[in-house]
């Protein structure tokens, strides 16, 4: 992308629709006068005078429970350097969302307009009964190391810079699964550190915690070796140094068994690599370019465990893996801070984690056969599950244990389901979605590329590198919108009406023409069908010309549907074409079918799109827990409609044994597992978290879908065509750029998966 598109793309991300990142939602109901008088006066006295005889019960009555603060004066921003209070909100922000994504805690994101230590710690002291923690960020060494300091003496809620401790505990976690491969003793290691500041120096503290011997770290900062003789050095600094006089990096990297970097790209050379110890483990992890390249690297030493902290090479040292889940289980139990031994759980935690068994989903997300504890696998992936049910308990055990806590869980079964349940509101999957499609890219069609939105979804998938774009349309009108847009890139431009495309034409018109020519098709038909972009565009798809194609915007769905089912063939074993919607509801995704092709489908029809459903939802790396829903509960009424639904789940139980699957049923009762239980104990849904819905009719899927997704902005991936042979996929007329972005992922895995030849009879 051109770099003034590029900067436009992040402004407008950040100002529209509406400035910012994060917003204030009420959590209880207004819409009343009564409602009013409790929120406010008079009602709200009570909770106060509750709080005003016992401070804890605070806690009870608000939000602070749940509620952080991420605190800067804007002196050290990513990258920025020391940009002020106001140029570092989008930061604070940006780090808002992700405690809120990642682990349900709500920000307040605040910018101190001051560089003086103790004005800085008064303000933070002042504001602190407010929140239930801190999380210090983008402050500079070493002002940052008195203020976290100061401040976890003088407050009683957690406080944590994870500039510092995010880095330390993710790497230290990576440290001692590299050290176990390596089958070294943390020890005897001799460890050399490039980078002196606030994350160095909290990655070295944690080291020599795990067991690493002081003596054995030689740091480096901008100035050269820390070494005895030098003035300048921070009492902080001063630990550290145990270099020789003069002695350079190249030099102390002989012998060495461990090198972190924390400080600039490209300083150590493949040279430098070859001289270290067998097993080297380098952990190079300046953004956006390491110490050492990562290919350079492991083509150097055959040997090497690397880690790094970019998000396209094995081992990713990502804070996100600690900072949500560190601060979940300290708000949890109400710690009066996050120590030592907080941190060391989560350490632990991460590094077995990463030696259990990767979920399914996890395997898929990274596009991977199977991910196993090894050289490219020793701290898990920031897609994974299961860490806020690892992690979060860790760390509250241990504050449990250390004394800080000043609640008890006692029911960690529970808890853990309620950590589960905190993850249900977020987007997850479509990240995920995105990730798999860009660990195998494929050649996708956008058969309508001369509209401007469809063209900057093209782009979108270009330049994430979710796939290769093939643009169909008017060639000058795509070169117009693409320069307008700043859409770079080499790209094929096919417009199937232009001579230069006759030979191509008239091939596809054959081809199609034998396989319907007892169907009333002539030659003719065939020739001047070709010259339409769908038609064209799905013999492409036949003849291999491209993997995938996507298609629909400008058009209604059944104009667009009939050549694609004349075209493309059924899948083996199918006789119906079904489509299924993923919704992102509060709940988590929720597949819905068939919301696009069958208007009445019989009882055979609706077992079989209940198989390919199943198959669909196994796709995207999830279990399919399936309600086949009516406005009855089995058996409860003798309509058609009812008893068809009936007849299908009968079929399934019979036949599909293994597959969880039940109804009639209404939709509440399949949606409240509670209400299921206490009515229905016998279903197969009971005690299971139903993710799919399977409609008797096109009215109610369409309708429910749509209604969600319009009341409750619920986001929205497909319809997904489920049965053809081909990853052929519409979107609804008029969709948005990021609707038809994530669809055209949904075909590149569909054409993943197509590519493994595996057919499932449905």
């Amino acid at each position: 992308m051109h770099k003034d598109t590029k900067r436009r793309e992040a402004l407008l991300y950040h100002a529209k629709p509406t400035p910012g990142k994060i917003q204030v939602v009420p959590t209880k109901k207004y819409a009343t006068q009564r409602d009013l008088s409790l929120a406010y006066s008079p009602g709200v006295a009570e909770p106060c005078l509750e709080i005003a005889k016992d401070v804890n019960n605070v806690y009870k009555y608000t939000a602070k429970g749940n509620l952080v603060a991420v605190i800067t004066n804007g002196t050290a921003v990513l990258g920025l350097g020391d940009i002020g209070p106001e140029a570092s909100k989008p930061v604070m922000e940006g780090k808002a969302l992700l405690f809120k994504i990642f682990s349900d805690i709500d920000v307040f994101d605040i910018e101190i307009g001051t560089k003086d230590i103790e004005e800085f710690i008064a303000t933070v002291k002042n504001i602190a009964p407010t929140f239930g923690g801190i999380n210090l960020e983008d402050i500079k060494a070493p002002e940052s190391f008195e203020i976290e300091r100061r401040l976890v003496e003088e407050l009683n809620i957690p406080v944590m810079h994870d500039d510092q401790h995010g880095t330390a505990i993710i790497s230290s976690a990576a440290l001692l699964n590299a050290l176990e491969l390596a089958d070294k003793n943390i020890s005897e290691v001799k460890v050399v550190v490039s980078g002196a500041g606030s994350a160095a120096l909290a990655c070295a503290n944690l080291y020599v915690l795990l067991g690493v011997k002081l003596e054995n770290i030689i740091m480096f900062d901008k100035d050269g070796v820390l070494s005895k003789d030098r003035a300048d050095l921070s009492e902080l600094q001063k630990k550290y140094s145990y270099g020789k006089k003069g002695i350079n990096l190249a030099e102390a990297l002989q012998g060495a068994d461990v090198f972190l970097g924390l400080s600039a790209g490209n300083i150590l050379s493949s040279e430098m690599l070859l001289t270290m110890n067998d097993n080297p483990i380098v952990f190079a992890m300046a953004n956006p370019v390491p110490e050492i390249d990562y290919n350079v690297a492991i083509n150097t030493r055959e040997d090497i465990i690397m880690a790094t902290g970019r998000s396209d090479h094995p081992n990713q040292v990502n804070n996100v893996l600690g900072f949500p889940y560190i601060f979940r289980g300290a708000l949890d139990v109400r710690a009066t801070k996050i120590n030592e031994a907080m941190k060391m759980a989560a350490v632990k935690a991460l590094a077995e984690l990463a030696k259990t068994p990767v979920p399914e989903q996890v395997n898929i997300a990274y596009g991977e056969t199977k991910l196993n504890f090894g050289r490219d696998y020793i701290i898990p992936k920031p897609f994974d599950p299961r860490l806020i049910t690892v992690v979060a308990p860790a760390v509250a055990k241990a504050a449990m244990e250390s004394g800080v806590a000043q609640v008890e869980i006692t029911d960690w079964e529970k808890y853990e389901e309620e950590l589960l349940e905190r993850l249900g509101s977020d987007n997850k999957m479509i990240r995920l979605l995105i990730n798999r499609a860009k660990t195998n890219p494929k050649r996708i069609i956008f058969a309508e590329a001369d509209h401007l939105d469809v063209l900057k979804a093209a782009q979108i998938v270009l330049e994430e590198g979710i796939g290769s774009p093939i643009l169909l349309g008017n060639k000058e009108i795509i070169q117009e919108l693409m320069e307008e847009i700043g859409f770079e890139g080499d790209v094929l431009i096919i417009d199937p009406k232009t001579k230069e495309e006759n030979e191509r034409r008239n091939k596809y018109a054959k081809a199609f023409w034998k396989t319907r020519k007892r169907r009333g098709i002539t030659l003719l038909d065939a020739e001047k069908w070709m010259r339409e972009r769908n038609y064209f565009a799905a013999m492409m798809v036949n003849a291999g010309e491209a993997d995938a194609m996507v298609t629909g915007y400008s058009r209604s769905y059944p104009s667009v549907v009939k050549p694609i089912m004349e075209l493309i063939d059924k899948g083996p074993g199918v006789t119906r074409i079904a489509t299924t919607n993923m919704m992102m509801t509060s709940r988590g995704p929720i597949f819905l079918s068939d919301t696009a092709i069958n208007v009445n489908p019989s009882a055979e029809d609706l077992a079989k799109i209940a198989l390919m459903t199943a198959k669909t939802v196994r796709m995207f790396g999830m279990e399919p827990v399936i309600a086949m829903v009516s406005f009855s509960n089995f058996g409860s009424s003798q309509n058609e409609s009812s008893k068809k639904i009936r007849e299908a789940v009968a079929y399934l139980h019979k036949y599909y044994p293994d597959l969880i699957v039940d109804g009639e049923i209404q939709t509440d009762f399949a949606l409240n597992s509670d209400l299921l239980k206490s009515k229905f104990p016998f279903s197969k849904l009971v005690n299971k978290k139903v993710n799919t819905l399977i409609y008797p009719n096109l009215d109610a899927a369409n309708i429910t879908y749509k209604m969600l997704k319009e009341l409750n902005k619920a986001d929205s991936i497909g319809p997904i065509m489920m049965g053809l042979d081909k990853p052929v996929h519409i979107f609804q007329l008029g969709a948005s750029v990021e609707e038809m972005v994530n669809m055209a992922a949904v075909a590149v895995v569909d054409a993943q998966e197509k590519g493994k030849k595996i057919k499932i009879k449905p």
